[in-house]
C-alpha cells in the first residue's frame, strides 16, 4: 500500500487536504454532523436491517435461509452506509458504531463468492445470469458502491478488511471485462469512478486501465446496450445513461442525472491520471451546457421524475422539480473534481450552492427523515419519509455529511486553498514543514471569516480564498491592518511570509439579494427569489399563510434580516413588506372582465431553502411575483 500521494492524480492543479487532517467544529456544520453521527447512521442502519437489505447477504452466504428481497440493487445502500460509518469513525471514535460497522463488514464479506464476485441478488435469485444485463441491472454500479466503501474504511480506519473483499471484487470483474475480453460498461455509471480509487489506494495500473475501458466504451458502435436491448426484447434510449454518442463527442448534459454526474466524475478522475485533454475538453462543454441551461437556483439538477433527469434546455419547472438529492451530490463531487483539476473557483460557487441549498434539503434537521426529490414549490402535502423502497438518497447524504471535512481546503506548492467557509482545524505540510489554519466564522450568517496560522517556522505561501460569486467588496486584513490581496478569477491571494499566529481576516458583504431567472426560463419568468450569502431562501405557510402564489414583492420594499434562535434551530430570516391581492368581490365570481385590482401590504417572512418542511405539511413557494 502506497501512502504517498506526490505521484497520484499529477494532471490537477491542486491536491485536497485529507478529512482525516481536518476538524470541523462551526456553529452550523458541527451539529448536523453529530446528528449524522449519533441519529442519521443509527436510523439508517435499522432500516437496512428492518428491509432486509443485511440479510440478503447473509442468505447469499447460507448463513441465513430465505429468498432475495428488495430492489436487486439494493446492495449499493448497503454499501453506502459503510462508507458513511467509515467516514464518520474517522472523525469521530465511536466503539460501538465501529463494532456495528465491523458487522455489517463480516456479512458483505460472507457473500463473496471464491471467484471474487459479490452480488446478493444475483447469487441468490440469478446465478446464471451474471452480466447479461448491464443495462438495466446495476450489477457494476452495486460493485463500484464496494469498491467506494473498502477504499473510504481503509483510508478511515486502517483497516484492510473491505479493501480486501473490494480487491478481490474488482479482480473478478477484470477477468471478465477489458481490452481483448468482454466489450461492455454499466447502465448505471459509478464503477468508473470507483476503480480510479482503487487504483490511488493499491497503485494496482490494471484498475484504472479498466476504468479508461470503461469509459471508452460508453457510446460507441456497435452500441452494447442496444445489442443487449435487441436480444431481451425490449427498448431502451442510450441516452438514458449517456450512451448516445462517445464521451469525448457529448456537448450536452442528457439522461439520467445521477448517472451523468458520477460519468463525469470518473472522466475528470481518469484526466488527473493520465493528462487526456479531450476528456477535460468534453467536460467543460458540458459543465457550461448543465450551469447555463439546466440548473435550479438551489444547484438542483434533473427537472423530470420520468427519467430522474434532463429534458431541454431551461425547462426548470418547479412544483414538479424532480431534483434528486442524489443528483446534487453528483454535481458536488463532480465540481469538486473540477475545482482540483482547474483551480477555477466557478466551481467552488457550485459546490457551495448545492451544498447548502439542494443537498441539506435532503435530510431533515430531525436526521431522520428525507427528501428524495426537492421541488422548488409545494402545494402542501410534502413531507420528509423516514426511508424509501428506492434508497439511495439518505446513506449518500450521510456519506458526504461524514466526509465533509475533505472538502474545505487543497493546496499546491504555492500555498493552501480554502474553498468552504467552515470553522474548522486543518492541518498540512508546506515545503516540509508543519502548518495549522484555524477557521473560525458564523458562515452562512455571516460574512466575517477569520484565520490564525500556527507554524513551526516561518514560510512564505499564498492564502488562497475563494470569493463566491454573489459577493461583492470583499475585503481583507493582516494582523488587523488591511493587506492588497490580489484579486484574480474568484480568488483574494495574500501571499506573504507567515510567521506563527498571524492572522488574516476576511470580510465577505452578506446582505439580502434578488435573483433573477434567464428569460429564458417559463416557470420563473417575471419572478423572483431571495438570497442572502449562499442560502436561497422560500416562503412557508406556516409564517405567510397559504396561496403563496398570490404574494409579489415591489422593487421599492426593502429586505431585513434578522437572527431567530427560536426558528428551525436558529436562523436568519428575510422580512419585507410583499403585495397581496383584494380579494373583495370575488366570492361568487370565478372569472369577470378585467379590471385594476386593489392590493393590500402582506409582510412576508422568508427562511433558508434548506430548512423548509421541518414544520409539517404547509405550502412552498421559493420563487414570488416581481412587483417592478
Amino acid at each position: 500500500m502506497n501512502t504517498d500521494d506526490t505521484k497520484l492524480a499529477p494532471f490537477r492543479k491542486l491536491s485536497p487536504i485529507p478529512a482525516k487532517q481536518v476538524t470541523i467544529d462551526d456553529a452550523f456544520w458541527k451539529p448536523r454532523i453529530a446528528v449524522n453521527h449519533e441519529v442519521t447512521l443509527r436510523h439508517e442502519l435499522g432500516q437496512i436491517r428492518e428491509t432486509g437489505r443485511l440479510d440478503n447477504f447473509l442468505k447469499a452466504a447460507g448463513r441465513v435461509k430465505g429468498e432475495f428481497r428488495g430492489f436487486f440493487f439494493d446492495d449499493s445502500d448497503v454499501h453506502k452506509w459503510v462508507e458513511a460509518a467509515a467516514w464518520s469513525l474517522g472523525s469521530q471514535p465511536d466503539p460501538a458504531l465501529e463494532a456495528e460497522l465491523d458487522e455489517v463488514i463480516d456479512a458483505i464479506a460472507s457473500a463473496q463468492q471464491p471467484d471474487g464476485y459479490l452480488n446478493s441478488y444475483f447469487t441468490l435469485r440469478e446465478p446464471g445470469r451474471r452480466w447479461k444485463d448491464l443495462g438495466m441491472m446495476h450489477e457494476l454500479y452495486c460493485a463500484g458502491h464496494l469498491i467506494e466503501a473498502g477504499v473510504a474504511h481503509f483510508e478511515a480506519t486502517g483497516k484492510r478488511t473491505l479493501l480486501d473483499v473490494a480487491v478481490r471484487l474488482a479482480d473478478c470483474i477484470d477477468g471478465v471485462f477489458g481490452r481483448g475480453k468482454r466489450r461492455g460498461c454499466c447502465g448505471h455509471e459509478e464503477i468508473e469512478l470507483a476503480l480510479v480509487k482503487l487504483y490511488r489506494a493499491t497503485r494496482e495500473e490494471r484498475y484504472l486501465r479498466l476504468a479508461e475501458f470503461f469509459i471508452d466504451t460508453r457510446g460507441q458502435e456497435p452500441n452494447t446496450f442496444l445489442l443487449e436491448a435487441k436480444e431481451l426484447n425490449r427498448p431502451f434510449d442510450p441516452a438514458y445513461c449517456q450512451a448516445h454518442k462517445p464521451v469525448r463527442e457529448q456537448t450536452e448534459v442528457v439522461g439520467h442525472a445521477v448517472r451523468a454526474m458520477y460519468l463525469y466524475c470518473a472522466m475528470a478522475d481518469v484526466y488527473m491520471e493520465t493528462g487526456d485533454a479531450s476528456l477535460l475538453d468534453a467536460l467543460e462543454r458540458l459543465w457550461s451546457h448543465l450551469a447555463f441551461r439546466r440548473t435550479y437556483v438551489t444547484g438542483g439538477i434533473g427537472s423530470s421524475s420520468r427519467n430522474e433527469g434532463f429534458t431541454r434546455d431551461y425547462d426548470l419547472p418547479n412544483e414538479s422539480a424532480y431534483a434528486e438529492t442524489c443528483a446534487s451530490i453528483g454535481s458536488f463531487f463532480w465540481n469538486h473534481r473540477m475545482l482540483l483539476i482547474t483551480g477555477a473557483p466557478r466551481f467552488g460557487d457550485v459546490m457551495e450552492r448545492a451544498l447548502y441549498n439542494a443537498i441539506l434539503s435532503g435530510v431533515g434537521l430531525d436526521g431522520k427523515s428525507f427528501f428524495y426529490e426537492n421541488p422548488l414549490r409545494s402545494l402542501g402535502g410534502k413531507v420528509r419519509p423516514p426511508w424509501y423502497g428506492c434508497a439511495c438518497c439518505p446513506p449518500n447524504i450521510a456519506r458526504l455529511l461524514a466526509s465533509l471535512s475533505g472538502y474545505v481546503y487543497s493546496q499546491s506548492a504555492s500555498g493552501i486553498y480554502v474553498h468552504l467557509y467552515v470553522g474548522s482545524r486543518m492541518q498540512t505540510r508546506l515545503d516540509g514543514a508543519a502548518v495549522t489554519l484555524r477557521q473560525e466564522t458564523v458562515y452562512p450568517w455571516d460574512g466575517a471569516v477569520r484565520f490564525t496560522l500556527g507554524l513551526e517556522r516561518p514560510g512564505r505561501f499564498g492564502l488562497y480564498l475563494r470569493i463566491p460569486s454573489w459577493c461583492r467588496g470583499a475585503s481583507v486584513s493582516v494582523n488587523g491592518k488591511p493587506a492588497s490581496g490580489i484579486e484574480s478569477e474568484g480568488f483574494v491571494t495574500v501571499t506573504r511570509t507567515w510567521t506563527d499566529g498571524d492572522v488574516l481576516e476576511l470580510t465577505l458583504p452578506m446582505g439580502p439579494q434578488r435573483v433573477e431567472a434567464s428569460p429564458h426560463v417559463e416557470a420563473d419568468f417575471g419572478r423572483l427569489a431571495l438570497q442572502r450569502g449562499p442560502l436561497v431562501y422560500c416562503l412557508e405557510e406556516a409564517d405567510n399563510g397559504a396561496e403563496l402564489f398570490q404574494l409579489s414583492l415591489p422593487a421599492s420594499s426593502p429586505v431585513k434580516h434578522s437572527f431567530r434562535k427560536d426558528l428551525l434551530g436558529g436562523v436568519v430570516v428575510l422580512e419585507a413588506l410583499a403585495e397581496r391581492p383584494d380579494v373583495c368581490g370575488w366570492e361568487n365570481r370565478l372569472y369577470r372582465a378585467a379590471a385594476q385590482s386593489g392590493t393590500a401590504p402582506h409582510k412576508i417572512t422568508a427562511v433558508p431553502y434548506c430548512c423548509w418542511a421541518n414544520r409539517g405539511p404547509g405550502e412552498m413557494l421559493v420563487w414570488l411575483l416581481d412587483a417592478r
